[in-house]
């Protein structure tokens, strides 16, 4: 099934289709490669506005996933849609010691994982679980990275 991906900001220059070839490591190591799966770039007004409207808080956010298949795992070929500001990751990579594109890849892979099911606000083994495999997929584009911390949870 296709990878959509869109970039709708002009803040940041970001490698469009670097990326769109990690998403697809992403998903086959998932097990995901005949979902479909929608990404769209934006920035900190646009990712605010979702926010607000979608979840009631008014502020920007770093990553926004809004699953096709009732959040229940990847019953459907639609995985769903995630959004991510760039200009929120370009800040957080900064704190994060990372580069513009390690921290894209980890707001993916979290927004993927909400997708499938993952959610770390449910429980302290949830939130280990999802930051378990968050590691392992990055490290699956990075072999070089390591990612220490819950900074993306």
């Amino acid at each position: 099934m296709p990878v959509y991906v869109r970039n709708a900001q002009r803040k940041c220059k970001i490698n469009t289709r670097g990326l769109k070839k990690q998403l697809l490591i992403i998903l086959d190591t998932l097990g995901c490669l005949d979902k479909e799966l929608s990404v769209l770039f934006a920035g900190d007004a646009r990712i605010r506005k979702l926010n607000a409207r979608y979840r009631n808080i008014d502020r920007p956010t770093d990553v926004l996933s809004f699953p096709q298949n009732g959040g229940n795992g990847p019953a459907s070929p639609l995985l769903g849609d995630v959004v991510v500001s760039v200009e929120t990751a370009r800040r957080q990579a900064r704190e994060h010691n990372l580069s513009l594109d390690q921290e894209l890849v980890l707001l993916l892979i979290h927004g993927i994982l909400h997708l499938l099911g993952y959610d770390h606000e449910t429980s302290r083994a949830e939130a280990g679980r999802m930051q378990r495999k968050t590691r392992e997929l990055f490290q699956t584009i990075f072999p070089e990275g390591n990612v220490t911390g819950t900074h993306f949870f």
